[in-house]
């Protein structure tokens, strides 16, 4: 007869809808040691062996359930195994109506997912040393620089074992609890972007839920800024993307912030403008180019660290284009000087927004020519952005171009 322990480990795994190999990586990815395999899964699930406490915590961690709980029956089956499944039988169906599936913190399934493990962690709290928390901040601040020049394919994996490591940490991060949320939040959010650029939007979505929530744990308002302006790239509605940009402005206030607003107040005016207000646009662009003259994106918060001078070229180029404006000539000329012959790390967007401006703006010759090398740099970082620029490239080329117009609009779908 299955001991009913063995049975409710299986249960649990079912659950999240892993396989045995799927669940040894889970729990890895929480211990953060490559020393669960397959077949130590299949060992607890046949009663064969039994986890030791410590392992029951990544347990818990990695299915999201209590760990006090899964702690007791795993001290019930050990007293059953050292009686020899005496009363393995009379215990069988009480420990069953005592199951973790309908106690679990999170739900099951959630936890298969490296948010839903991070939010388990939030409520948790311990104690872990210096170094290994500033270890922990340090890769977090590591990745945000990666994302300048990896794919997001490349990316993806990467970020989620990292923000699996924090989870990890998250509970015996005793004084360093606070830091540490925000490394979370950070990481979260680039998890967020990373999955966006891949098209995996409820994903991106449970990821920015997860940096709010980071934010709010930590008391740390910038993070949340950074939660909302992802998510204004995939709001549904105008309304909603410039609900989400005027909420991050506000959490961007005040000193250390210079580069964070600069972004927040493009992407206001970049959206601006798409709705047709070419005052508020216009206004929020003075403001962002206000913010960044005295910003310093390699020494603020991580995740700035992509707010280059091209990037805020890029926002330029994508109001002014927009709008029609007579500046788009000069800021496209400064914008192609800026990038030289070579293409610079986060260049790809830039592209795309300056071969849009420049066909919008009646500039076609150089606009095709720009366009052309857009579309070589895009085949080779692929990402939700540039797919969003070829569609916009595509709708201004001009008959002639029919063949690159064909091109630009399979890659944007």
């Amino acid at each position: 007869m299955p001991d009913p322990f063995a049975d409710l480990l299986l249960r649990l795994r079912q659950e999240a809808g892993r396989t045995q190999e799927e669940q040894a990586e889970a729990i890895n990815a929480v211990s953060g040691r490559d020393t669960m395999t397959r077949r130590e899964i299949s060992r607890y699930e046949n009663f064969e062996n039994i986890p030791t406490n410590h392992t029951i915590g990544h347990i818990a961690a990695a299915c999201g359930v209590p760990f006090e709980e899964l702690q007791g029956e795993a001290k019930a089956a050990r007293a059953r195994k050292r009686k020899g499944h005496a009363d393995a039988g009379e215990e069988q169906d009480a420990v069953k109506r005592r199951t973790l599936l309908g106690s679990a913190t999170i739900g099951v399934s959630v936890a298969a997912e490296p948010w839903g493990r991070l939010a388990f962690a939030l409520s948790k709290g311990a104690k872990i040393d210096s170094p290994a928390a500033a270890a922990l901040i340090d890769r977090a601040a590591e990745l945000h620089v990666q994302e300048l020049n990896l794919s997001a394919r490349r990316l993806q994996k990467t970020v989620e074992s990292h923000l699996d490591a924090i989870t990890a940490a998250l509970p015996r991060a005793g004084d360093h609890e606070g830091a540490l949320t925000i490394a979370a939040g950070e990481t979260a959010a680039l998890a967020g972007w990373v999955a966006w650029d891949l098209g995996e939007h409820d994903k991106a979505n449970a990821y920015y839920k997860v940096t709010s929530q980071c934010a709010a744990a930590a008391g740390h308002p910038p993070l949340r800024a950074l939660a909302l302006t992802y998510s204004s790239y995939g709001a549904l509605t105008p309304k909603a993307k410039m609900e989400f940009l005027s909420q991050a402005a506000n959490d961007v206030r005040g000193h250390g912030n210079a580069t964070a607003a600069a972004w927040v107040l493009g992407r206001h005016a970049e959206e601006a403008a798409a709705a047709g207000d070419e005052v508020g646009a216009l206004r929020a662009l003075a403001r962002a180019r206000f913010a960044y003259d005295f910003a310093d994106h390699a020494s603020e918060q991580a995740w700035v660290r992509f707010v280059t001078p091209y990037r805020m070229d890029s926002l330029a180029l994508s109001v002014y284009g927009q709008l029609r404006r007579p500046e788009l000539t000069s800021t496209a000329d400064t914008a192609v000087d800026r990038l030289g012959d070579g293409l610079p790390d986060g260049g790809v967007v830039v592209l795309g927004d300056l071969a849009s401006a420049l066909l919008r703006g009646g500039d076609v010759d150089q606009g095709v020519y720009v366009a052309r090398q857009f579309a070589a740099a895009a085949q080779a970082k692929p990402n939700t952005m540039g797919k969003e620029r070829a569609a916009a490239i595509a709708a201004w080329l001009p008959d002639s171009e029919h063949e690159l117009a064909v091109h630009f609009r399979r890659f944007a779908s």
